[in-house]
Formats: structure tokens, C-alpha cells, sequence
């Protein structure tokens, strides 16, 4: 009896050691089980960190390279080029940091992708600009072709109207000549065509109740001047009417005028003076020796005195005289 129970004792206590051997065997499996997949995890924490890393250097240094290859003779260009390194070379140590944080891998990956992106987006910037470039030193090339152009055909058409001015110079000089010839031989023919004038007399004349005249040597007496010339022949002279102007100067040495009464100027042709003229009187030249008169009656006294006679004809003197009122 005794043995029987002590046999039980025994078999309990041996199922109580496996039961408690099998417990601990399961909690020793649980527990390698949850290791093994922390190391695993872990493992593959470091593997994909690793994987950044490697993915984040190659990503960052083929974009310097394809920056580094776009810079060229453009000074703000590659200035530009210079600065977008810089900027991602700060993401660059920026997702570096993530990474040694395994908890900010899902970070680090997102600020890669932005990396790639950034990178290109620079690049696509600076090909835009260089291709810019490129054309405004295409246009430019072709503005300064036709500003070449423009200036050589400036230069050509300069020189061309320097040679018309100095041909112009010339023709205008030659016509100036030519004028002044011409008109000097009109001058020399206007004055061998004037008309000479001779034995030129002047009469103090008295109207008197009778209708007729006489003449008188006294001042106070007369009531008109008579001035008679002889305008002699020139061949020269075509035939017609001619005009003749008479000056008559008082004792003090004033032109007697009076508007209403024809008085006007005269253009001495011989020197250009402006003479007044007392009256002009015409007549129907026949090349030959012919007497004309004409009276002066200006209704007012005349003055005692010597008195001078001038003729023009065609602007010159061409005859003079004078007379005496006492």
C-alpha cells in the first residue's frame, strides 16, 4: 500500500517536472521565435538603410556630375549651376541624417524621391536656359551681322552723298559762276543798250491868261519846269518804248517829288543805290536821234538857285543838266 503510493507521488511529481520542462521549453521557443524576427526585422532595418545610403550617394553624385557637365563659358550660368550643388548637397546631409535614425527610413525614402526630383528639375531649368542662351547669341550674331550690314551700307551711302555734296559743291559753284557772268554781261548789255542823252535844257515857264506860255528866269514867276533832252541813236538798243526817269535836285540839294504826281525810287544799276526820281516820261525809240520833253508843274514856289538835272535810262545816268531861277 505504502509502496503503491509512494509509486503515485512520484508519477505526479515526474508529470509536474515535464508539464513545467514542456512550459519552459514552449516559453524558450516563444521568446527565440520573437527574437529571431526582432533580429530579423532589424536585419532588414540595417539592409534597407544600407540600400538608402548606396541609392542616396549614387543618386546625389550622378547629379553633380550632370550639373557639373552643363556649366560652360556662361559665367551667371555656371554661377547658377554652382548654387543648385550647394542646395542639394545640403538635402544630401540632411537625409544622411535620417538615415542614421533607422526610425526615419520612410523619411529618408520620400527625401530621396525629392531629391531625383529637385536634381532634375534643376537640370531641366539650366538646359532651358542654356537653350535660351543659345538663341539670343544666335539672334545676336544675326543683329550684328545686320548692324555690320546696316553700318557698311551707312559708310557706302555716306560716302556716296559726300560725293554728290562735293559734286553739288561744285555744280552750285559753277552755277554761282556762271550767274554772276551771265549777270555781268547783262549788266554790260542793260548798259550799252541804255540810252545816252544829250543837250538836256530846263525852262521856268508862266501860264498866261491867254492860254498860252512863255518862259521866265525868275522864281517867284514861275509855274512849271519844261525839260527837254535829246535821246540820241545806239543801235544796240532794240526798238520801242523806253522809259525815262528825270531827277531834278533844288538849290539845297533835295529831289523834288511829289507821289501824286508819278515821283517815285529808282534802282542805280550802276551800284545798286535806291534814287528818288521826280517824274518818268516814255517814249517810242526809233534807234535814232529823237528831242523829247516833259513838264514838272508840283503847284508849289520854287526856290531861287542853281538847280541839277539827271536822266536815267535802264537804271543809268545817262545824261545831266542844269538851269538857274533868280
Amino acid at each position: 500500500m505504502t509502496s503503491d503510493s509512494s509509486k503515485q507521488r512520484m508519477i505526479a511529481i515526474a508529470a509536474v517536472v515535464i508539464v513545467l520542462l514542456l512550459g519552459a521549453n514552449v516559453f524558450l521557443l516563444i521568446n527565440k521565435a520573437k527574437q529571431d524576427s526582432e533580429n530579423k526585422e532589424l536585419t532588414s532595418q540595417l539592409s534597407e538603410s544600407e540600400q538608402l545610403k548606396i541609392e542616396l550617394e549614387k543618386q546625389y553624385y550622378e547629379s553633380l556630375s550632370e550639373l557639373e557637365e552643363m556649366k560652360g563659358t556662361n559665367e551667371e550660368l555656371n554661377a547658377m549651376i554652382d548654387e543648385q550643388k550647394m542646395q542639394l548637397e545640403e538635402q544630401k546631409n540632411q537625409i544622411s541624417r535620417l538615415l542614421a535614425d533607422n526610425g526615419s527610413l520612410k523619411s529618408a525614402r520620400r527625401q530621396i524621391r525629392d531629391l531625383k526630383s529637385q536634381a532634375d528639375q534643376y537640370i531641366a531649368e539650366i538646359q532651358q536656359l542654356k537653350e535660351e542662351n543659345e538663341e539670343l547669341r544666335g539672334e545676336t550674331v544675326r543683329l550684328t551681322a545686320a548692324t555690320d550690314s546696316l553700318s557698311n551700307d551707312l559708310a557706302y551711302k555716306t560716302q556716296e552723298n559726300e560725293e554728290l555734296s562735293t559734286a553739288k559743291a561744285m555744280l552750285t559753284s559753277e552755277k554761282e559762276s556762271l550767274s554772276m557772268e551771265n549777270a555781268n554781261l547783262s549788266k554790260k548789255v542793260t548798259a550799252a543798250s541804255a540810252v545816252r542823252v544829250e543837250n538836256v535844257t530846263v525852262e521856268g515857264m508862266k501860264n498866261r491868261s491867254n492860254g498860252k506860255s512863255t518862259d521866265k528866269k525868275r522864281a517867284k514867276n514861275v509855274d512849271y519846269l519844261k525839260i527837254c533832252f535829246d535821246a540820241m541813236s545806239n543801235r544796240v538798243t532794240p526798238a520801242g518804248m523806253e522809259t525815262f526817269h528825270v531827277r531834278i535836285i533844288n538849290p539845297t540839294g533835295e529831289t523834288l517829288s511829289a507821289d501824286e504826281l508819278g515821283s517815285g525810287i529808282l534802282t542805280d544799276s550802276s551800284n545798286g543805290d535806291q534814287i528818288k526820281f521826280t517824274k518818268a516820261t516814255e517814249a517810242d525809240y526809233a534807234n535814232q536821234q529823237e528831242s523829247l520833253c516833259t513838264n514838272w508843274t508840283p503847284n508849289t514856289p520854287f526856290s531861287e538857285g542853281k538847280y541839277q538835272v539827271q536822266i536815267f535810262n535802264k537804271g543809268y545816268m545817262t545824261g545831266t543838266g542844269s538851269f538857274i531861277l533868280k
